[in-house]
């Protein structure tokens, strides 16, 4: 029997990259228009109301975390999938990306001795020494993944402009399989979305657990967005839901309400 659709939910607390999407529309000087603006969507997941998913979301516990830093608007786009991350990963922050300026915060996690910052990005465009391919573990640090969300134009001048990054490790990424994402163009076919790359990253950390459960949760995601796009049926009991809730015996830990670290 088919599971009955959620009813749209709104969160109690925004999370790292919808304080950014907030922060970023008042200091708007005009509204961002979207493809698909006139719809009426869902303030949780960014769907259309009709398709909302945020009653199936899994929120999982991990030893690891992610530091977002945001292209100009990319906050801003339904299609974003940091957004995807912050919705699961518990220890997720996100901070808007200036050449000009850093954000005090930014610099306070970077620097907590808890973390061990590493920057996701290609090794080609680093400097040997700080090239790895796995996560560097040194005195019981968590690790802390730095994703550079934008445009690959904007990722590669965030890379090379953001000189508070370069004590940092370059963590390289080496996937066994194809992207799935098709919810944008890329000009690099062989580019992962930051929600693929975040679920390769907790891989090599060791949260198979976390890394299953983001990847379940960009799957239903894509679907759905797609389906809407498409102004397919909305199909309620398929392959990428079922996967969802068989997620559903992990429990939800308390959802993280400062920006600080």
């Amino acid at each position: 029997m088919p599971f009955a659709t959620p009813e749209p939910a709104v969160p109690s607390v925004l999370h790292a990259v919808a304080r950014q999407r907030a922060q970023r529309l008042a200091a708007s000087s005009k509204p961002y228009v979207a493809r698909g603006a006139g719809l009426v969507r869902c303030s949780g997941c960014r769907l259309p109301a009709t398709h909302c998913i945020c009653g199936l979301r899994p929120v999982v516990p991990s030893n690891a975390g992610f530091c977002l830093l945001l292209g100009d608007i990319e906050a801003l786009k339904p299609t974003n999938t940091g957004w995807l991350i912050a919705d699961v990963v518990p220890d997720t922050w996100a901070f808007g990306w200036s050449r000009t300026e850093v954000d005090p915060a930014l610099l306070a996690l970077l620097a907590d001795p808890q973390w061990r910052p590493h920057v996701v990005f290609p090794t080609e465009y680093a400097a040997p020494s700080r090239a790895v391919t796995t996560p560097v573990v040194d005195d019981g640090r968590r690790p802390l993944f730095v994703l550079l969300d934008g445009t690959w134009s904007e990722a590669r001048k965030m890379f090379r402009k953001s000189p508070w990054l370069d004590s940092a490790p370059v963590l390289g990424l080496q996937p066994a399989h194809a992207s799935r994402y098709q919810l944008r163009r890329s000009a690099q076919e062989h580019h992962f979305c930051t929600a693929e790359v975040a679920a390769l990253c907790l891989d090599l950390a060791g949260d198979a657990v976390a890394a299953d459960a983001l990847d379940a949760w960009f799957g239903l995601f894509s679907e759905r967005y797609l389906s809407a796009r498409g102004h397919q049926p909305l199909s309620v009991d398929s392959e990428a839901e079922q996967r969802v809730r068989a997620l559903g015996h992990i429990t939800r830990p308390a959802q993280r309400s400062a920006d600080a670290p």
